[in-house]
């Protein structure tokens, strides 16, 4: 008998790759069935319903999403489609089975810091607007779950998703990154992110989480980190402050309290700078930003 997969959307960016790459090891048994925007258009609802009869998913961890908050800053409406109504369709579809939605730390207005899961929400972008309003439509469904999760690095099969990649394609072309010394995020592994998500559908305790790592870091504090590891390519950043900055607005401390998901996880989350100096050298560590096979 064929078993029912797991569906991962979004498995060409940075979490769903992980998702995918670490099924076998921390959720073994399920299948997992893969879907990038070439298996699959997701705003095609002809095409996912005929689909999800198909193959009759056992479960949805949807981690598609318009992600770049200046794409979304520049076309809402579009952010809305992908971030808003797709969310809601296939939530809606998945209705009877465990759904896994995947938000953001910046829901929050960075006013405080160190947030737990039934803090007020107050976003300050377009990107921010979209994942409250998914998360809402999302948590409907007390079945459903929302977790939110922070600046998440490692090798992503483009070599570009990863923060920590971008920052090091910048150094590798010769920019000078002006970094934050006042704007605090909680940065985590993706590889971690995934396992802790694969340990959540298995516990089935749906509900709100923040799945993030427990050290809280500036931007600038995360750049000196990444420097040390490429020495040999001359990395380049400036300190700067928020107050100095013109853009759309940015909440300045958005860390997250992970303390209610870390009593489910078998694992602790990690300090970053610990993983990063000390992580493995399977690619699941920042000392290699190869795409992993």
């Amino acid at each position: 008998m064929i078993q029912e997969p797991v569906w991962v959307t979004g498995a060409g960016g940075l979490i769903g790759h992980w998702l995918v790459r670490t099924a076998a090891e921390n959720a073994p048994g399920p299948q997992v069935r893969r879907l990038t925007h070439s298996d699959l258009e997701l705003t095609d609802s002809v095409a996912v319903i005929a689909r999800f009869k198909r193959e009759r998913p056992r479960a949805v961890i949807h981690c598609a999403a318009l992600s770049q908050s200046t794409a979304c800053q520049a076309n809402p409406a579009l952010a809305r489609r992908v971030n808003v109504e797709v969310t809601s369709f296939l939530a809606e579809l998945a209705a009877a089975i465990p759904f896994i939605f995947f938000s953001t730390d910046l829901v929050f207005d960075g006013r405080s810091g160190q947030y737990e899961e039934s803090d007020k929400v107050n976003p300050l972008s377009v990107y921010a607007e979209t994942k409250v309003e998914a998360e809402r439509v999302v948590l409907q469904n007390p079945q459903h779950t929302v977790v939110r999760t922070s600046l998440n690095g490692g090798p992503s099969p483009s070599g570009i998703r990863g923060f920590d990649e971008q920052v090091r394609h910048a150094w590798e072309n010769g920019q000078t990154l002006r970094l934050f010394t006042d704007e605090f995020r909680s940065p985590i592994p993706a590889s971690i992110t995934a396992r802790a998500v694969w340990e959540l559908l298995a516990t089935n305790r749906p509900g709100v989480y923040h799945v993030a790592g427990v050290e809280r870091m500036s931007r600038w504090q995360i750049g000196q980190l990444l420097a040390s590891l490429w020495p040999d390519i001359k990395p380049k950043m400036e300190a700067t402050s928020l107050k100095e900055y013109s853009g759309a607005p940015r909440p300045p401390d958005t860390s997250l309290n992970c303390d209610k998901v870390q009593r489910l996880l078998s694992f602790p989350l990690p300090r970053f700078s610990q993983w990063v100096t000390q992580g493995p050298a399977d690619g699941r560590g920042f000392s290699q930003l190869k795409s992993p096979p």
